[in-house]
This record gives C-alpha cells, structure tokens and sequence, in this order.
C-alpha cells in the first residue's frame, strides 16, 4: 500500500480538518481496535498546500490513550498532506515506511498492553528499520524503565529512567505540568531533524507529571518547568520521541509532524 506524505515548504496553520462524519468514522475505527480487532484507517488527503508528495507510509499504532488523542493527530497529518494508517496489525507495521507511537495514560498499563498485543517485538525489531516517533508516553516506553507506580521495564530504543517531575522542580510548582513551554536545542549537537522546520524557542503544549532522566546523550529538545526537563529525545538513527503534543502545538507541532513525514 502507498501512501502519501508531505515534503514540500509551505507554511502551515492550526489544524481545522476533519467534519464530524468522519471524525465519528475514525473513531469507531478506533475503539474497535483497542478492543483486538484490527483496523485499518486510510485516510483521504486534500493537499491543503499543493504540497509535492512523495508516496511514502506514515503509520499509527494505536492503543494507549483516548479516542480524541488519536483522532487529532490522524487530523493533523491528514492537515500537512500526509495520508494515514491507523492499525494494530503486526503485518502491516513490518510493511509501513515509519511508525508514529501515540500514547496517554499509566507506564504499566501501556507497557503490559503492548506486550499482550504481540507488538512489543515487532516495535523494537522495526525501530531499526524505519523511523519511529513516540508521543507523551508513547516518548516515555521508548526508555529502558519506569518508576511510575513501581518500576516497568520500557522498550530499551533510549537509554535513560522515567522518574516523577517532582523531585526536580521546586515545591510551589504544580503538577502535572499543564501549558506551554519553549524548546531549546543542545548546543552541542546538531539540530534534530524532526526540527528541522521550527526554530530554538518556538512553543509546544506539555501535559505530564513524569519526564525522562538520565538520557542526557539522547536528549534533543528540553524545555524550563522550574528545572530543565527533557522534551524531546532520539537514538542518533531512526528513533525519536517528544514529550509534549505536537496535534495540540499549532503551527509549530504541525511543522514537527511535517519534518516526520519527510523521513
């Protein structure tokens, strides 16, 4: 199956996508696959900006979060150009050219569904192959553990820990941390090329109480909550997490889609 992605350089807007027929559609679709079933989302693309598109595969593996979560981002990369496929079949990961790893909720939980799933292994054996982005906690399995609620063993793609943001930023600071917040790069590396189309202090939209430790080497993006915390990381090869929303960024999270879709 091909598909098409964004490559082009048009700017970008908020999303404003998907009518209410199909938003119930993919929806549907999806509850249907967190219950075992395996579901297949082609998503019809208007070209919004008459973008040049090559005929790669940009894929979702569902199962970790809430039907909105999921719909939002099939809106934002249906927004940039880029067809979609949302699914839970081990086949048709294998055959994707890259695969996004969306995910809210508890470590544990989403960890011992992975595992139950029988796509574990096929994350991890694909993680060499094709790029691979996870999103909030989807960023968070990428690691070797966590401790939220007891220690969880992650996917292992990142070296690094899962730990509460409350031992690091000051007492009178809440959490979870809710809002937006500016990237900032490393100064001593290269600039990610899932960034390659937004620039150092641009504004993402954060919601977590955990933040990944101990991955100074892999981090690529951090972002100031009262002490530095790690936004974003990648392998230095095809692996790469954010810890922030792009689908609820605006422009700037649309732009980090786009730069993923070009991979």
């Amino acid at each position: 199956m091909k598909e098409k992605t964004a490559i082009g350089t048009a700017p970008i807007r908020d999303a404003r996508t998907l009518g209410l027929p199909k938003m119930l559609i993919l929806g549907l679709q999806h509850m249907f696959a967190m219950f075992g079933a395996t579901v297949l989302v082609p998503i019809i693309v208007q070209n919004q900006y008459n973008l040049p598109l090559n005929t790669q595969t940009t894929l979702f593996f569902a199962g970790f979060g809430t039907l909105f979560f999921h719909v939002c981002l099939c809106c934002s990369f249906k927004y940039i150009g880029a067809d979609a496929v949302l699914t839970s079949d081990a086949d048709v990961i294998r055959k994707a050219d890259r695969v996004l790893l969306p995910g809210v909720g508890a470590f544990g939980d989403a960890a011992l569904k992975l595992r139950e799933s029988g796509l574990w292994d096929v994350v991890v054996e694909e993680s060499s192959r094709k790029p691979l982005l996870g999103i909030c906690l989807g960023m968070q399995l990428l690691l070797e553990r966590s401790f939220e609620y007891g220690e969880h063993q992650g996917l292992g793609l990142v070296k690094g820990s899962v730990v509460p943001i409350s031992g690091v930023i000051p007492a009178d600071y809440k959490v979870p941390h809710i809002g937006w917040n500016a990237l900032h790069f490393p100064k001593d590396k290269p600039k990610s090329p899932i960034f390659e189309y937004i620039n150092e202090g641009d504004h993402v939209y954060f919601v977590h109480s955990y933040y990944a430790a101990d991955c100074e080497k892999n981090v690529i993006a951090s972002a100031e909550y009262g002490a530095e915390l790690t936004a974003a990381v990648g392998d230095g090869n095809y692996v790469y997490g954010v810890q922030f929303h792009p689908e609820k960024s605006g422009e700037v999270g649309l732009n980090i889609l786009r730069a993923f879709a070009k991979l």
